[in-house]
């Protein structure tokens, strides 16, 4: 279940891509559940075209699902009539905030014909191959080989099995969001926010049941995210010839369609060809890589009917990463002697007092202030024990951690922030409207102040960017 920061984190970010109106809609989908048009109208107290709007525009951009259910209908008889619901998807609402990334990502894999076209599906939800043809023409109006062919070529099928996917259709209405340059004068969550709005105001194009639409695979792109955060923490833990053999046995993966995304398995001959190709890598021997995978990532050796291949399960990795930020908090929190004691718990279940404060070089009222402290913000369980010595009953306690709540502590408080820093973003675009007008032809000093509000509006995107990422280790990997 979803805490009430996380919901009101969704509402958020579709407050600033869509507006009022539809972050309202999607507000009462996530606080109350699956509800008919009928009761959304009712909670929201809006006009049912405003409505009924808001949701296509949600089901445009894959934030909420409609579905149907039956129920019995209103009066005599035990008639059943099937009843439209709508509910919401939180985690594609939070993928919203990644589009950055999985931008770069399909430009560094893909290039940036590939780049381009996934940008219009993240902009617009989900296009039909006309609509990504319209882009290609727009885009290169005077090219020689044909729209088709460039589409193609760009969506080609192995492709779109790893960053596009093709949803099921039916005979739903959605709006038709036209593709067109926007015009430069308009800030950005202004475009989108118009963007959105147009639903097809010429009369809502059904899309046929045989016609194709195609949306972003959010799902590859936030497992090709976790492979990254692997990389980058082996990298900072074991040095950066490490981060080249772990990118090298990932993208040399013999699992790349298992549906477990946390193994990975190669055989030595595909790894040894990947690292020879990395920047840094072409010096390594086989030695190396053979010492890196036994000792730093700890790879296991399995014999295949054809090859011996290593594996590694991500899981481990992420698990380490999770425990770095949760010790970061305690840290902040509690102080660096309160690391110790909850670096201790995480490594072994229970503990009784006295092997705390020993085993922390603690004095022991210190440690129970610690554990105390620990306990009372249910960061701990704590179970009272008696045991017999020389005769006589002894009391103590039996501390052990508590990884979920400590795990829901940590996810509000990124809730939090995440939800501050976007709504100071955006009050500094309600403020000043032109903040990224160009400022050139200013005096002097207005220029000035026009940069520093403009790195500080960057720099409150970059600290929003990096508590997402911490979101996504807690909640997508």
């Amino acid at each position: 279940m979803v805490a009430q920061q996380g919901l009101a984190h969704a509402e958020t970010i579709v407050k600033s891509h869509f507006g009022e109106i539809v972050s309202k809609v999607v507000g009462c989908l996530l606080h109350r559940g699956s509800l008919a048009l009928p009761e959304i109208v009712r909670f929201v107290r809006l006009p049912p075209p405003q409505v009924r709007s808001s949701l296509l525009v949600l089901i445009q951009h894959n934030c909420v699902q409609a579905f149907s259910i039956e129920r019995p209908a209103a009066g005599l008889g035990g008639a059943i009539r099937n009843v439209t619901q709508y509910t919401a998807l939180f985690y594609n609402i939070l993928q919203r905030m990644r589009f950055t990334k999985f931008s770069a990502i399909v430009n560094a894999d893909l290039g940036e014909q590939c780049e381009y076209l996934l940008d219009g599906l993240l902009q617009h939800g989900r296009l039909t191959f006309d609509q990504l043809a319209v882009r290609v023409t727009l885009k290169h109006p005077g090219g020689s080989s044909s729209v088709e062919q460039q589409v193609t070529i760009a969506a080609a099928v192995s492709h779109a099995e790893r960053f596009c996917e093709i949803p099921d259709m039916g005979t739903n209405t959605i709006p038709n969001v036209k593709v067109t340059d926007h015009s430069p004068g308009v800030s950005v969550g202004d475009k989108r926010k118009r963007k959105a709005r147009e639903v097809d105001n010429d009369g809502q194009a059904t899309i046929a049941e045989s016609e194709f639409l195609w949306r972003a695979n959010f799902e590859k792109f936030v497992c090709c995210l976790k492979k990254k955060a692997c990389v980058e923490h082996i990298k900072s833990r074991s040095g950066p010839n490490a981060g080249i053999v772990l990118e090298a046995m990932i993208e040399s993966n013999h699992e790349q369609k298992a549906k477990d995304n946390n193994s990975v398995m190669s055989s030595m001959d595909d790894i040894l060809e990947g690292v020879k190709v990395k920047p840094g890598g072409s010096s390594m021997t086989l030695e190396n890589v053979r010492k890196i995978l036994v000792e730093e990532l700890g790879c296991r050796l399995s014999d295949e009917e054809t090859e011996a291949l290593h594996t590694i399960n991500l899981k481990n990795i992420i698990e380490t990463c999770q425990n770095d930020e949760v010790e970061a908090l305690v840290v902040k929190r509690y102080g660096d002697e309160a690391r110790r004691i909850f670096t201790l718990l995480a490594k072994k279940g229970i503990y009784e007092n006295d092997q705390i404060h020993n085993a922390a070089l603690l004095e022991k009222t210190k440690t129970e202030g610690i554990l105390y402290k620990f306990w009372k913000d249910d960061y701990l369980d704590m179970k009272r024990a008696i045991s017999s010595e020389d005769g006589r009953q002894k009391h103590n306690f039996l501390w052990k951690m508590n990884k979920s709540v400590i795990s829901e502590h940590i996810l509000n408080d990124m809730y939090h922030a995440a939800i501050n820093l976007s709504q100071r973003a955006t009050h500094m675009i309600e403020e000043d409207p032109e903040l990224f007008a160009p400022y050139q032809n200013l005096p002097e000093a207005q220029r000035k102040l026009k940069i520093a509000q403009q790195t500080r509006w960057i720099v409150l995107l970059y600290s929003l960017s990096k508590i997402d990422d911490g979101l996504m280790l807690f909640l997508d990997f």
